[in-house]
């Protein structure tokens, strides 16, 4: 369970060698009283990176498993969070992998435009059904969907990776609905642009924040009980003009 200060026994990491995902893991594993009371289950598929990721979260005085994980493989999802769950409840579950891609191959291509539409929506969905039984089963629990701003008005540049965020924030928004009732609780977070491994090379956009900072967000979120974030907090009001912006004038800005 959570405890009275906002800090999880257990913490399933989905995409674990994610840079948000580890800042998230570091943070809760650096908290007072956490160190070896932390269980983090790092999924991922096995590389050096995820051996760095079991190593540093271990150095940090959490009891870490590695689990492997291949989002592609829909069919796996739920084995994998059973397999999680085998060593106890899963307090927070974070939601954390994706592929960025390129716009332009997205749009002309169509294997990578079902790339991104399988990876950012197709395989979050089977990963979000199968924590929903998981929560339904205990009775309470947190998952953290990381979504991202694209997704609340695709622009020109990157409408393709925007739409596969947009069907991501909307089935765990309503998935949060679902669970509501029944002690189950999801956060919606949706960060701009994140200097990260998946965004390295890209010129940043205005607002752009780091992996810790996300994470910071993220855990104050789970404490305060909030079911959507945004990061960092001035990108809401931006988002929100956009959105409501006429088509004609979108369309002129340079997004």
């Amino acid at each position: 369970m959570i405890n009275a200060v906002g800090t999880p026994q257990s913490l399933l990491l989905l995409g674990g060698t994610s840079d948000i995902a580890r800042a998230v893991a570091r943070v809760y594993a650096g908290r007072a009283g956490a160190g070896g009371d932390l269980r983090v289950v790092l999924a991922a598929r096995p590389s050096a990176r995820r051996d760095e990721a079991v190593a540093e979260l271990t150095g940090l005085g959490a009891r870490v498993e590695a689990l492997d994980f291949d989002a592609a493989d829909t069919g796996s999802h739920a084995a994998v969070v059973a397999a999680a769950a085998a060593g106890g409840d899963l307090d927070v579950s974070v939601v954390a992998y994706g592929v960025l891609g390129d716009n332009e191959t997205a749009w002309t291509d169509v294997d990578a435009a079902l790339e991104l539409a399988h990876t950012n929506y197709v395989a979050p969905v089977a990963t979000g059904v199968a924590l929903a039984a998981q929560v339904r089963a205990q009775g309470h629990g947190v998952v953290v969907a990381l979504s991202s701003v694209a997704g609340e008005r695709p622009r020109r540049s990157n409408f393709v990776y925007g739409s596969t965020k947009a069907g991501f924030d909307a089935f765990y928004v309503g998935l949060g609905e679902a669970l509501r009732p029944l002690g189950g609780r999801v956060l919606v977070v949706r960060p701009g642009f994140v200097h990260s491994k998946m965004t390295a090379g890209l010129e940043a956009a205005p607002l752009a924040v780091t992996p810790e900072q996300v994470a910071d967000a993220v855990v104050a979120a789970v404490q305060s009980g909030a079911e959507q974030v945004w990061v960092p907090r001035a990108i809401r009001p931006v988002m929100s003009a956009l959105r409501h912006l006429p088509r004609p004038v979108f369309r002129r800005l340079p997004l």
